[in-house]
């Protein structure tokens, strides 16, 4: 707390830690009482005659692990908590999340939104994009005639430009800090725009912030997606996307696509992401601290380029970041000097940060973006992205930070050694 209110960040969302703890986790609502929710992994339940159950029939349908972890993720999404005289209730806020749903990836919960179109259609996607999503929207482009136009969403202008040109646009997506070149995006004004035109959903993906350092719907989002996989979950053992929304009907929409498609976590998986949640405000303050101190060891080092940290007031768009999260994760960009070859080096010196694809668990991870996670993005549109091949993504994991600044610091002289 101290960190983000040094550095002029919105306050922390109230009653987080409370509400992860404990929304939806009663344990009046199992026969046994118990006190951590029980894995139901029997794929059918019994009905009491033809026609009457007791709210389960078939686990694509639902779940009650399922159940137990979309009630809590909703609530971190925005839902505010009170404390009354039975506990804890999640109570749906204006600004919170009424409903959530559970994916068995991020890219699965991405699809089923995807569902939402139909032929003719139009996506406006902000330029930098996770590439999984930027693959999935050309696909859709070529074989299923919904057209996808990319656009710099950092600037209104042509958000508003695009939007009056494609007449038949139906979502616009953003993602904010975008993957991999943390470009941030003001949700709350792309909103404002958004909505002037009837009929167009705006979608956010929030994997990079998490529920704890940034609400989308409170700032105007139709849509909230996040994989689970990153920070929520955060021990790096399940693959889970979650979307939360504030309307009914396109919470139904979404629920028939979830249950339609198939894309459902296990219960296993469930179980196992809303145990990591309860620890999720204590990992992402510490994400934090690490984050900075990485970023600001990194800015001031005579071997790096350039440092990207939406935490750090060269960020260009750290007003912005101020002004709609509450702190900042722990993915840090940075363009090391000289060529592929000092990148490469750097990257195979390492020692505490491993090199490999993800982000947003406990250990400290390593990316080349430029040949790994968006090497299936053309050159020409990658070099425009600025995704060049001295680009390097870190995601700071938990360790003690003396061990990771140490580490940088001898790759990096190994690098131009």
């Amino acid at each position: 707390m101290a960190c983000q209110e040094r550095f002029g960040f919105l306050p922390p969302f109230e009653h987080f830690a409370t509400s992860a703890i404990h929304v939806g986790q009663e344990p009046e609502q199992w026969n046994s009482w118990a006190v951590v929710p029980p894995i139901t992994l029997s794929t059918t339940f019994k009905q009491e005659e033809p026609g009457k159950n007791r709210g389960y029939v078939y686990t694509r349908f639902g779940n009650p692990s399922r159940d137990v972890l979309e009630k809590v993720v909703g609530a971190l999404d925005g839902a505010k908590c009170h404390e009354q005289h039975t506990g804890w209730t999640s109570l749906a806020a204006l600004d919170g999340a009424k409903y959530c749903l559970a994916y068995s990836s991020g890219m699965g919960a991405i699809l089923n939104i995807c569902h939402l179109l139909k032929p003719g259609d139009t996506i406006i996607c902000t330029d930098d994009v996770y590439s999984g999503t930027r693959e999935l929207f050309h696909k859709i482009l070529k074989d299923y005639n919904v057209e996808v136009l990319f656009v710099d969403c950092t600037k209104l202008e042509k958000l508003e430009d695009a939007l009056k040109k494609e007449t038949k646009t139906k979502l616009v997506w953003l993602e904010t800090p975008t993957n991999p070149t943390l470009k941030v995006i003001d949700i709350r004004a792309c909103a404002d725009v958004v909505h002037r035109y009837p009929g167009v959903l705006l979608a956010v993906d929030n994997s990079l912030m998490s529920p704890y350092f940034q609400r989308p719907l409170s700032l105007g989002a139709d849509i909230c997606v996040t994989s689970a996989t990153k920070y929520i979950n955060g021990h790096g053992d399940v693959l889970m996307g979650v979307v939360s929304v504030n309307n009914k009907e396109l919470y139904e929409r979404l629920k028939f696509l979830q249950y339609s498609l198939g894309a459902v976590p296990s219960p296993f998986d469930c179980f196992l992401c809303n145990r990591g949640l309860k620890t999720l405000h204590i990992r992402m303050k510490l994400h934090f601290q690490n984050g900075l101190a990485v970023a600001k060891f990194l800015e001031s080092h005579p071997h790096v380029e350039k440092v990207i940290y939406p935490g750090l007031p060269s960020h260009p768009q750290y007003k912005v970041v101020q002004k709609q999260c509450t702190g900042v994760s722990g993915v840090v960009s940075f363009y090391i000097k000289g060529k592929k070859e000092n990148a490469i080096a750097f990257l195979k010196n390492l020692k505490v940060f491993t090199l490999g694809f993800g982000l947003g668990g406990y250990e400290s991870l390593a990316a080349h973006p430029a040949t790994m996670t968006h090497a299936s993005v053309p050159e020409e549109e990658r070099r425009a992205l600025g995704i060049t091949d001295t680009l390097i993504r870190l995601s700071v994991g938990l360790e003690d930070k003396e061990d990771l600044l140490a580490d940088l610091g001898q790759a990096l002289r190994a690098a131009f050694a």
